[in-house]
């Protein structure tokens, strides 16, 4: 899952961030308003936690230019005021789901992929070739066996057998299950398949096409 936090409050933010990263998501940070819109028309997100009581541009602006515009990533809207009257005005606005600060990072971690289930209509578990995925508890299964992966090689994992039996370019994997700041030029999906593939066992899973990508 890749997520853009709009959070101008820069140590609660490096905070989430840090904590949404150790439960395998790949998430940037823009600190104001603007910096959410640009990033969010160039990359691809699953879900937007936006901060609704941002300087300059406020949240609820950025919040109906996102619901406006083509971006189809959830919008999860954080603010300090938890009355329902302001819960209501923000899913008018466009979000898709509301969490009053202070709050809980546990129930974020679940908003934050229940709406990215629905934002891809995917099913909680995937099944393919043997391999049980559990996408809510992130544990995955062959023949019955846990296998331990890293939270990247789940992430890796779970957009191939999403993509159903389709080849997944090494720049959509980069892009999916990694953040703005990875490399393009290094060999970081490369070497992540691979370690993938040596967990997976044997028969191999992950087949490697040639000029195109991986396919599970």
């Amino acid at each position: 899952m890749r997520v853009l936090l709009i959070e101008d409050e820069q140590l609660l933010a490096e905070q989430i961030a840090e904590g949404l990263r150790d439960h395998g998501m790949a998430v940037d940070l823009a600190r104001d308003g603007l910096d959410g819109l640009h990033k969010a028309a160039a990359n691809r997100y699953d879900v937007i936690v936006l901060d609704r009581d941002l300087p300059g541009v406020h949240g609820d602006q950025v919040c109906t230019a996102l619901a406006a515009g083509e971006a189809e990533a959830r919008i999860l809207m954080l603010t300090a005021s938890g009355e329902a009257a302001d819960r209501v005005a923000g899913l008018r606005l466009g979000a898709d789901d509301y969490l009053p600060k202070p709050f809980v990072f546990d129930e974020l971690v679940l908003r934050l992929r229940a709406l990215a289930r629905r934002s891809a209509n995917a099913p909680r578990t995937l099944h393919q070739a043997g391999l049980t995925f559990d996408t809510a508890r992130r544990i995955v299964t062959r023949d019955g066996r846990v296998l331990p992966l890293t939270t990247k090689e789940l992430a890796v994992l779970e957009i191939l057998m999403s993509a159903d039996g389709a080849v997944v370019s090494s720049e959509d994997l980069l892009e999916r299950a990694w953040d703005e700041h990875a490399d393009p030029f290094t060999a970081t999906v490369r070497v992540t398949v691979a370690r993938l593939r040596r967990k997976l066992g044997d028969p191999p899973l992950i087949e490697t096409v040639v000029g195109a990508g991986y396919r599970l």
